[in-house]
Protein backbone atom coordinates (compact mmCIF):
# COMPACT_ATOMS: atom_id res chain seq x y z
CA UNK A 1 0.00 0.00 0.00
CA UNK A 2 1.73 3.09 -0.94
CA UNK A 3 1.05 6.59 0.83
CA UNK A 4 -0.65 8.97 -1.54
CA UNK A 5 1.51 12.07 -2.77
CA UNK A 6 1.73 14.85 -1.76
CA UNK A 7 3.98 16.61 -4.22
CA UNK A 8 0.61 19.60 -5.50
CA UNK A 9 0.93 20.53 -1.77
CA UNK A 10 4.83 21.25 -1.88
CA UNK A 11 4.64 22.54 -4.91
CA UNK A 12 2.30 25.22 -3.85
CA UNK A 13 4.00 26.22 -0.81
CA UNK A 14 7.03 26.44 -2.65
CA UNK A 15 6.02 29.04 -4.79
CA UNK A 16 4.50 30.75 -2.02
CA UNK A 17 7.86 31.33 -0.73
CA UNK A 18 9.31 32.36 -3.67
CA UNK A 19 6.77 35.18 -3.89
CA UNK A 20 7.79 36.29 -0.43
CA UNK A 21 11.05 35.40 -0.33
CA UNK A 22 11.98 38.84 -2.26
CA UNK A 23 10.35 41.31 -0.32
CA UNK A 24 10.71 39.82 3.69
CA UNK A 25 14.01 38.05 3.17
CA UNK A 26 16.61 39.85 0.48
CA UNK A 27 18.56 42.37 2.72
CA UNK A 28 19.60 45.63 1.58
CA UNK A 29 22.77 46.83 1.38
CA UNK A 30 24.55 48.23 4.48
CA UNK A 31 26.05 51.20 3.70
CA UNK A 32 28.83 51.81 6.45
CA UNK A 33 28.03 55.41 7.50
CA UNK A 34 25.93 56.56 11.48
CA UNK A 35 24.09 59.89 10.62
CA UNK A 36 25.03 62.36 13.41
CA UNK A 37 24.62 66.26 14.69
CA UNK A 38 26.78 68.53 11.97
CA UNK A 39 30.27 69.63 13.58
CA UNK A 40 29.79 72.95 12.05
CA UNK A 41 30.02 75.51 14.82
CA UNK A 42 26.55 76.75 14.41
CA UNK A 43 23.83 78.23 17.17
CA UNK A 44 20.98 76.27 17.93
CA UNK A 45 22.05 72.39 16.60
CA UNK A 46 19.57 70.86 18.82
CA UNK A 47 16.44 72.75 20.28
CA UNK A 48 13.18 71.41 21.84
CA UNK A 49 11.57 70.73 18.54
CA UNK A 50 14.90 70.43 15.87
CA UNK A 51 18.16 68.91 15.53
CA UNK A 52 20.87 69.55 12.50
CA UNK A 53 22.15 66.27 10.85
CA UNK A 54 25.21 66.57 8.84
CA UNK A 55 24.46 66.05 4.91
CA UNK A 56 25.17 62.86 3.21
CA UNK A 57 27.78 63.65 0.99
CA UNK A 58 29.73 61.58 -1.15
CA UNK A 59 27.85 58.70 0.66
CA UNK A 60 25.40 57.04 -1.73
CA UNK A 61 27.02 57.94 -4.92
CA UNK A 62 28.27 54.79 -5.39
CA UNK A 63 24.85 52.66 -4.70
CA UNK A 64 22.33 55.57 -6.52
CA UNK A 65 20.97 56.39 -9.60
CA UNK A 66 20.34 59.38 -10.80
CA UNK A 67 16.48 58.45 -10.30
CA UNK A 68 17.03 57.43 -6.89
CA UNK A 69 16.12 59.51 -3.70
CA UNK A 70 17.56 59.35 -0.58
CA UNK A 71 15.10 59.68 2.69
CA UNK A 72 15.22 60.51 6.09
CA UNK A 73 13.98 57.63 9.06
CA UNK A 74 13.01 59.23 11.90
CA UNK A 75 12.44 56.81 14.52
CA UNK A 76 11.62 56.86 18.53
CA UNK A 77 15.01 55.05 19.67
CA UNK A 78 13.23 52.25 21.29
CA UNK A 79 10.99 51.60 17.97
CA UNK A 80 13.56 51.60 15.59
CA UNK A 81 14.11 48.18 15.67
CA UNK A 82 10.31 47.88 14.96
CA UNK A 83 10.38 50.16 11.57
CA UNK A 84 9.90 48.21 8.46
CA UNK A 85 11.62 49.38 5.14
CA UNK A 86 8.50 50.40 2.52
CA UNK A 87 8.39 48.70 -0.46
CA UNK A 88 6.33 51.19 -2.64
CA UNK A 89 5.88 54.84 -2.52
CA UNK A 90 2.44 54.50 -0.71
CA UNK A 91 3.91 52.76 2.37
CA UNK A 92 5.95 55.57 3.25
CA UNK A 93 5.07 56.75 6.54
CA UNK A 94 3.89 60.24 7.07
CA UNK A 95 4.93 62.61 10.35
CA UNK A 96 1.66 61.94 11.64
CA UNK A 97 2.34 58.65 12.02
CA UNK A 98 5.49 58.71 14.59
CA UNK A 99 3.28 59.28 17.49
CA UNK A 100 1.16 56.11 16.66
CA UNK A 101 3.87 54.30 15.17
CA UNK A 102 7.08 55.79 16.37
CA UNK A 103 8.50 56.39 13.42
CA UNK A 104 8.24 58.25 9.67
CA UNK A 105 9.73 59.67 6.57
CA UNK A 106 10.78 63.00 5.61
CA UNK A 107 13.14 65.12 3.35
CA UNK A 108 12.88 63.28 0.14
CA UNK A 109 16.44 64.71 -2.14
CA UNK A 110 18.69 63.58 -4.39
CA UNK A 111 21.87 63.43 -5.60
CA UNK A 112 22.29 66.40 -7.14
CA UNK A 113 21.43 68.28 -3.58
CA UNK A 114 23.98 66.11 -2.11
CA UNK A 115 26.86 67.54 -3.98
CA UNK A 116 30.69 66.13 -2.28
CA UNK A 117 32.02 69.64 -2.44
CA UNK A 118 31.17 71.51 0.80
CA UNK A 119 29.89 75.36 0.18
CA UNK A 120 32.62 77.90 0.04
CA UNK A 121 32.30 81.35 1.45
CA UNK A 122 27.94 80.47 1.70
CA UNK A 123 25.93 81.95 4.26
CA UNK A 124 23.65 78.41 4.50
CA UNK A 125 25.50 75.12 6.24
CA UNK A 126 25.07 71.97 4.11
CA UNK A 127 22.80 70.90 6.96
CA UNK A 128 19.70 68.81 7.34
CA UNK A 129 17.50 70.50 9.81
CA UNK A 130 14.74 68.23 11.38
CA UNK A 131 11.65 69.30 12.14
CA UNK A 132 12.39 72.92 10.58
CA UNK A 133 8.71 73.52 9.29
CA UNK A 134 6.47 74.71 11.33
CA UNK A 135 3.64 75.36 8.07
CA UNK A 136 2.96 71.26 8.48
CA UNK A 137 0.85 71.68 11.56
CA UNK A 138 -0.95 74.45 9.92
CA UNK A 139 -1.35 73.88 6.16
CA UNK A 140 -3.73 70.93 5.07
CA UNK A 141 -2.30 70.83 1.82
CA UNK A 142 1.59 70.22 2.58
CA UNK A 143 2.82 66.46 1.90
CA UNK A 144 2.47 63.87 4.12
CA UNK A 145 6.20 64.14 4.10
CA UNK A 146 6.67 67.42 5.08
CA UNK A 147 9.41 67.94 7.89
CA UNK A 148 7.55 68.73 10.91
CA UNK A 149 8.18 70.00 13.96
CA UNK A 150 9.03 67.11 16.57
CA UNK A 151 6.59 66.76 18.79
CA UNK A 152 8.13 65.02 21.87
CA UNK A 153 11.66 65.10 23.45
CA UNK A 154 12.69 61.82 22.34
CA UNK A 155 15.37 60.90 22.32
CA UNK A 156 15.29 60.08 18.50
CA UNK A 157 17.16 57.82 16.11
CA UNK A 158 17.63 58.27 12.39
CA UNK A 159 19.03 56.06 9.11
CA UNK A 160 18.72 57.48 5.14
CA UNK A 161 17.43 54.84 3.23
CA UNK A 162 17.70 54.77 -0.87
CA UNK A 163 14.75 54.55 -2.84
CA UNK A 164 14.34 54.21 -6.46
CA UNK A 165 11.69 55.93 -8.64
CA UNK A 166 9.16 53.05 -7.47
CA UNK A 167 9.87 52.99 -3.91
CA UNK A 168 11.62 50.00 -3.85
CA UNK A 169 14.48 50.03 -1.24
CA UNK A 170 18.13 50.00 -2.71
CA UNK A 171 20.30 50.65 -0.28
CA UNK A 172 20.50 52.07 3.56
CA UNK A 173 22.62 53.75 6.20
CA UNK A 174 23.14 52.73 10.16
CA UNK A 175 21.04 54.17 12.40
CA UNK A 176 22.10 57.01 14.49
CA UNK A 177 22.93 57.61 18.19
CA UNK A 178 20.21 58.57 20.07
CA UNK A 179 19.40 62.13 20.03
CA UNK A 180 17.59 63.84 22.88
CA UNK A 181 16.23 67.60 22.32
CA UNK A 182 16.40 70.05 24.76
CA UNK A 183 13.58 70.56 27.46
CA UNK A 184 12.67 73.62 29.18
CA UNK A 185 12.49 73.68 33.07
CA UNK A 186 9.04 74.45 34.84
CA UNK A 187 9.40 77.58 37.07
CA UNK A 188 8.26 75.96 40.13
CA UNK A 189 11.58 73.37 39.68
CA UNK A 190 14.37 76.11 39.62
CA UNK A 191 15.78 76.68 43.44
CA UNK A 192 15.90 80.03 44.60
CA UNK A 193 17.84 79.18 47.77
CA UNK A 194 20.70 81.36 47.84
CA UNK A 195 22.74 78.65 50.01
CA UNK A 196 22.58 76.26 47.03
CA UNK A 197 24.60 78.80 44.90
CA UNK A 198 28.45 78.82 44.45
CA UNK A 199 30.71 81.24 45.92
CA UNK A 200 31.40 82.90 42.72
CA UNK A 201 28.05 84.06 42.33
CA UNK A 202 27.72 85.13 45.89
CA UNK A 203 30.56 87.49 45.08
CA UNK A 204 29.16 89.05 41.96
CA UNK A 205 25.93 89.16 43.50
CA UNK A 206 27.43 91.19 46.66
CA UNK A 207 29.66 93.17 44.23
CA UNK A 208 27.08 94.06 42.22
CA UNK A 209 24.70 95.18 45.57
CA UNK A 210 27.11 97.11 46.80
CA UNK A 211 27.46 98.71 43.24
CA UNK A 212 23.80 99.78 42.87
CA UNK A 213 24.01 101.46 46.98
CA UNK A 214 26.78 103.72 45.86
CA UNK A 215 25.24 104.59 42.34
CA UNK A 216 21.80 105.61 44.61
CA UNK A 217 24.16 107.51 46.98
CA UNK A 218 25.51 109.34 44.37
CA UNK A 219 22.35 110.31 42.76
CA UNK A 220 20.89 111.19 46.36
CA UNK A 221 24.30 113.76 46.86
CA UNK A 222 23.85 115.27 43.33
CA UNK A 223 20.49 116.18 43.72
CA UNK A 224 21.08 117.53 47.20
CA UNK A 225 23.49 119.75 45.87
CA UNK A 226 21.02 120.34 42.81
CA UNK A 227 18.06 121.66 44.80
CA UNK A 228 19.53 123.02 48.32
CA UNK A 229 19.11 126.48 46.68
CA UNK A 230 15.02 126.09 46.94
CA UNK A 231 15.59 124.99 50.23
CA UNK A 232 18.07 127.14 52.22
CA UNK A 233 17.82 130.52 49.71
CA UNK A 234 21.23 132.21 49.71
CA UNK A 235 22.16 135.25 52.18
CA UNK A 236 21.71 138.69 50.13
CA UNK A 237 25.09 140.96 50.04
CA UNK A 238 26.17 143.33 52.79
CA UNK A 239 25.84 146.52 50.10
CA UNK A 240 21.92 145.68 49.54
CA UNK A 241 20.50 145.59 53.18
CA UNK A 242 18.71 147.83 54.20
CA UNK A 243 20.47 150.77 56.29
CA UNK A 244 23.56 150.13 54.76
CA UNK A 245 23.12 151.04 50.90
CA UNK A 246 26.48 152.09 49.48
CA UNK A 247 25.71 154.28 46.66
CA UNK A 248 27.90 155.79 44.36
CA UNK A 249 28.39 159.48 43.87
CA UNK A 250 26.19 161.26 40.66
CA UNK A 251 26.60 164.66 39.44
CA UNK A 252 24.32 165.99 36.78
CA UNK A 253 26.33 168.97 35.14
CA UNK A 254 30.14 168.78 34.38
CA UNK A 255 30.45 171.83 34.92
CA UNK A 256 33.44 173.25 37.52
CA UNK A 257 32.58 175.01 40.96
CA UNK A 258 33.84 177.82 40.06
CA UNK A 259 32.10 179.03 37.21
CA UNK A 260 28.69 178.22 38.95
CA UNK A 261 26.24 181.20 38.44
CA UNK A 262 25.66 182.56 42.24
CA UNK A 263 21.91 183.89 42.79
CA UNK A 264 21.86 187.25 45.04
CA UNK A 265 20.60 186.87 48.68
CA UNK A 266 17.39 185.92 49.27
CA UNK A 267 17.14 184.45 45.43
CA UNK A 268 17.68 181.30 46.23
CA UNK A 269 14.84 178.84 44.24
CA UNK A 270 12.13 177.77 46.80
CA UNK A 271 12.53 180.97 49.11
CA UNK A 272 9.94 183.65 49.26
CA UNK A 273 11.24 187.00 49.79
CA UNK A 274 10.99 189.29 52.87
CA UNK A 275 8.73 192.63 53.08
CA UNK A 276 10.62 195.45 53.78
CA UNK A 277 9.65 197.43 57.33
CA UNK A 278 11.30 200.62 55.15
CA UNK A 279 8.57 203.40 54.56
Amino acid sequence: MELPQRKPRAQLLFLAVALVWPRCCVSLELIPYTPQITSWDLEGKVTATTFSLEQPRCVLDGHASAADTVWLVVAFSNASGDFQNPQTLAEIPASPRLLTNGHYMTLPLSLDQLPCEDPVGGSNAPVLRVGNNSDCLADLYQPSYCNAPLPDPGPYRVKFLLMDSRGSPQAQTRWSDPIALHQGKSPASIDTWPGRRSGDMIIITSILSSLSGLLLLVLLAASTVRFSSLWWPEEAPEQLRIGSFMGKRYMTHHIPPSEAFTLPVGCEPGLHRLPSLSP
